[in-house]
């Protein structure tokens, strides 16, 4: 028969949880247990009391998607008032805000737009990159395999390109739920579960590293979240090539799918779980943008290591009624209460600056 503590010991003597324990634990040890077993935990893997973010920008080239999922109050059809496709100058001047800031990362992302193929990629990144010295952590999974498709190329063809052309890295997004039962009923329009890991194993292949996301609280249920974890762990014993985990929060407002939001205390649970269960993941981000600052802080005390960034701008989580937003010294501050040594990093999780 498990008990908790037995558990959490092994775990943090060497031993693999598996599924059985994860799920063990979920319903068995309080968060307490859980927060102080997932801090040591990240305590052995880093070896130091650091906690980072790091300063970027999220541009969203456009908000038109074929997609639309539905737990997506961003996109729009090609025929709303409000649609639209980037111009350089805005682009330019999103850039050049973000840098004046300290920007040393931009996340370009939008929707699945078919009147835009590779060209239009490769042509943006490579006039970013002629102007900026500047880290390019854009695109996701199904804005690739999209524009693999659209473009008639294969997934390697298009990272490769994409690669040439200046993307350094791949963010996360798009994986929602790793489990296509979930995936039918939240984006059925979206990229399968197979088809999101075959990007991301690709790009580890040719090079690009990635994170690795989740959100949870939609339509899936405990197992369906483990499954997800089972399945990103493989991949990273297989290719070494995910940087870092996050895992965030569906926020009900505004969209089809609606529904309520989940607690702070299921969030810290599960977030302190993934970091014991994620053994081959060397950094955990806390999601502040969709958990609010106290419990991004708290997020520390929980097996995080990270808080991502000071968000200069975001809009898809903004457009589901949620807005938090951080100015850099408030981020240090609210590191350093929590009784860690704040520290600026970039994309490769290199320390810029301690504070």
């Amino acid at each position: 028969m498990l008990r908790v503590n037995a558990v959490l010991e092994s775990v943090l003597q060497g031993k693999r949880m598996t599924e059985e324990e994860f799920l063990f634990l979920w319903h068995n040890a309080n968060l307490l247990e859980l927060g102080k077993a997932a801090d040591k935990m990240r305590q052995m893997m880093l070896g130091n009391n650091l906690a980072t973010f790091i300063i970027d920008r999220n541009i969203n080239y456009t908000n038109i998607c074929t997609c639309k999922c539905k737990f997506c109050a961003f996109y729009r059809s090609p025929e709303d008032h409000d649609a639209y496709v980037i111009d350089k100058e805005t682009l330019f001047h999103k850039i050049d805000e973000a840098v004046e800031l300290g920007a040393t990362q931009l996340m370009i992302q939008g929707g699945l737009n078919p009147d835009l193929d590779i060209t239009f990629f490769e042509d943006m990144f490579r006039e970013i990159k002629s102007r900026y010295d500047i880290t390019l952590h854009s695109l996701t999974a199904p804005e690739i395999a999209f524009i693999a498709e659209i473009s008639g190329l294969t997934i390697k063809e298009t990272l490769i390109r994409l690669k040439n052309a200046g993307l350094d890295s791949l963010p996360g997004g798009g994986a929602e739920i790793l489990h296509d039962e979930v995936r039918k009923i939240i984006s059925p329009n979206k990229i399968k579960t197979e088809k999101w890991l075959e990007v991301m194993e690709t790009a580890h292949e040719i090079g690009l590293f990635a994170t690795a996301t989740m959100m949870m609280g939609s339509r899936e249920n405990l197992k369906h979240r483990m499954d997800h974890l089972k399945k990103i762990r493989e991949l990273q014993d297989k290719t070494g090539g995910f940087r870092a985990f996050i895992v965030w929060t569906y926020q009900p407002g505004n969209n089809e799918l609606m529904g309520n939001k989940i607690s702070s205390l299921n969030y810290l649970k599960f977030l302190a779980l993934s970091r014991l269960y994620l053994d081959n993941f060397k950094h955990i981000q806390g999601s502040w943008v969709t958990q609010g600052k106290e419990i991004g802080q708290l997020s520390l005390f929980f097996g995080a290591d990270d808080l991502g960034s000071i968000m200069i701008e975001e809009n898809v989580v903004r457009a589901a009624g949620v807005f938090y937003k951080m100015e850099k010294e408030e981020m240090i501050d609210l590191i350093r209460l929590a009784g860690r040594i704040p520290a600026q990093r970039d994309t490769s999780y290199n320390i810029l600056q301690t504070f």
